[in-house]
């Protein structure tokens, strides 16, 4: 019984992402979020993402989600305010551990501060904060958290610069959808 209460489960999760992929004006994405259990700003721009379960999602305003990322939302993850999220970028709050003779699972949730810049194909890993105005440069994977005002790269991600300022005068733009 447990098996196919997961299997329906996993089905609902498909069709959400199925729905959410399909070309729908913002006001319709928003009421299909709450439906979900997300608290997304309505001045936050989410593009074609990947969800892989209902609720336990939270953004703030003026952030942008770009196509293509994965948001492991299993354990919980947190962005706030002025964050970018580029394209095919992956939130993970959920693993396997490898020492354990089942398998289980095990993670923690992840939280990007304000004003929080994570660019193209970075990975971040379970139980990361990224601080505010912390930058991810592109294809770095985070397993641990980044303090306030760091620029990280590579694998695994590593300090490569202070940041000098935040992008406070960026305006967010809608589009109803993305490639």
């Amino acid at each position: 019984m447990q098996r196919i209460k997961l299997q329906v489960f996993y089905f609902l999760i498909k069709g959400f992402n199925i729905l959410h992929f399909i070309f729908l004006p913002l006001s319709i994405r928003h009421i299909l979020y709450a439906f979900a259990g997300y608290k997304i700003s309505w001045k936050t721009s989410v593009q074609n993402v990947r969800f892989f379960s209902f609720g336990k999602l939270r953004i703030g305003t003026n952030s942008i989600i770009n196509s293509g990322v994965y948001l492991d939302n299993r354990r919980g993850i947190e962005i706030g305010n002025h964050v970018v999220v580029a394209h095919n970028s992956k939130i993970y709050t959920l693993g396997h551990d490898i020492n354990d003779s089942h398998f289980v699972t095990k993670g923690n949730s992840v939280k990007l501060e304000d004003f929080v810049i994570v660019f193209a194909n970075a990975l971040i890993m379970p139980g990361v904060t990224i601080h505010k105005g912390a930058v991810v440069l592109p294809g770095a994977v985070v397993t641990k958290d980044v303090p306030a005002m760091t620029v990280v790269g590579g694998n695994p991600a590593k300090k490569v610069k202070d940041r000098a300022n935040l992008h406070t005068e960026r305006k967010v733009k809608h589009y109803w959808f993305s490639i």
